[in-house]
């Protein structure tokens, strides 16, 4: 493939996550609601953004940095406002068989 479609193509998901992500950090903030927001998703998000950021060796590719570090770090600033907010999620109890 030709090498100007292999770094336009690098700048979609670039732009796109950290935009879907950062959409929902805004709706979080905004309304003050975490209720349904699972915060080990987003978690588990960054840390998979992290790794791909590592296993693509592309360290100084802006693409790298805003498509996965960046968006990492609105990943775990949504894990920061679900846990730490003001309605954090109740620690349920586990029923253990009698």
């Amino acid at each position: 493939m030709h090498p100007t479609v292999v770094e336009v193509s690098g700048y979609i998901p670039a732009i796109v996550i950290p935009i879907a992500t950062g959409m929902q950090l805004v709706s979080l903030l905004r309304s003050g609601k975490t209720a349904g927001v699972n915060w080990m998703s987003w978690f588990l998000f960054g840390v998979a953004n992290i790794g791909l950021y590592i296993y693509t060796e592309k360290y100084t590719s802006i693409q790298s940095i805003t498509g996965l570090l960046g968006s990492a770090a609105l990943d775990f600033a949504i894990v920061a406002v679900v846990l730490c907010g003001p309605n954090p999620p109740r620690t349920e109890s586990l029923s253990t068989p009698h």
